[in-house]
C-alpha cells in the first residue's frame, strides 16, 4: 500500500526548511549506508543529532503527530529521528531494501522498520530526474511529490531513486514501527477507518451503523495490536 499524505508541510515550512537546508553542512550519504547499500548510495546527507536536523526533525514529528491521515495509516509505535538527503549532480540510489531492524540514535533501543517515509522538500519542477520508484505487486510504482507532501509505503519494497540531471532533490526519510506489524491486517484497518470516517460526515451524530464500525475498528485493533 503506498500512501501520497498531501500538505504535511506548508508552503512557508517548506521555504523555511529550505533556507535551513541551504545553509547547512552536508556530507558523503555512503557514509552511513551498510556495507552491501554504500555501493548503490551516491547522494549527500545532513549529519544527524546536530542542528539543523535535529530542530527540522522534531518539526516533522509534531506535524505527523496529529495528522489525522498518517496515524491511521501508519498507527505509530515508534518512528525513526527523520534523516534529510540531497541528489544532485547525477546522484541516486540504486535498488535496495531498507535494514529489518534499526538502533534509534542515543539509546539502546531498536525499531522495526514496517513503513518507509519520503517526504519531497523539492518541487517536481525544480529538478529532472529523482524519482523514487518502488517494486509492488503491480509493477513498478514511480512517484514524484510537491514540496511538502509525503510518501508512506511498505519498508519491505525494493525501491530506488533514479539520477538527479538538473537542479537538486532535497528530502527528509524516515521509518515507522507500527503498533500493527502485519502489512494485511494493516490496511484492513486502514481502509476501515476511512470508510468510517466518510459515514461520520455524512450520517447524523451518534448513528448506530458508525458506532457499530467504529467497535468493530477498535476491537481488531486490541486483537492485533503488539505494545
Amino acid at each position: 500500500m503506498l500512501i501520497s499524505i498531501e500538505k504535511v508541510l506548508d508552503a512557508d515550512e517548506v521555504r523555511q526548511f529550505r533556507q535551513h537546508l541551504a545553509t547547512a553542512e552536508w556530507t558523503d550519504g555512503a557514509q552511513t549506508a551498510g556495507s552491501l547499500a554504500r555501493r548503490a548510495k551516491h547522494n549527500l546527507q545532513l549529519i544527524d543529532g546536530v542542528e539543523p536536523a535535529v530542530s527540522l526533525g522534531n518539526h516533522i514529528l509534531r506535524k505527523l503527530g496529529v495528522h489525522p491521515l498518517f496515524v491511521s495509516a501508519a498507527l505509530p509505535r515508534k518512528i525513526y529521528p527523520p534523516k534529510f538527503n540531497q541528489y544532485t549532480g547525477g546522484g541516486n540510489y540504486a535498488a535496495h531494501i531498507d535494514s529489518a531492524v534499526m538502533q534509534m540514535p542515543g539509546s539502546g533501543a531498536t525499531l522495526r522498520s514496517d513503513l518507509s517515509a519520503t517526504l519531497f522538500l523539492t518541487d517536481p519542477d525544480d529538478y529532472d530526474g529523482g524519482e523514487l520508484e518502488i517494486e509492488s505487486p503491480l509493477g513498478v510504482q514511480s512517484v514524484k511529490l510537491d514540496a511538502g507532501d509525503m510518501l508512506l509505503y511498505p519498508a519491505t519494497s525494493l525501491h530506488r531513486v533514479v539520477p538527479v540531471t538538473r537542479g537538486a532533490r532535497l528530502a527528509s526519510f524516515f521509518w515507522i514501527e507500527s503498533l500493527v506489524p502485519d502489512e494485511g491486517r494493516r490496511t484492513l484497518l486502514f481502509d476501515l477507518d476511512q470508510s468510517i470516517q466518510a459515514l461520520t460526515g455524512a450520517l447524523p451524530e451518534g448513528d448506530g451503523q458508525v458506532l457499530k464500525l467504529t467497535g468493530i475498528y477498535h476491537n481488531l485493533l486490541r486483537g492485533w495490536a503488539v505494545t
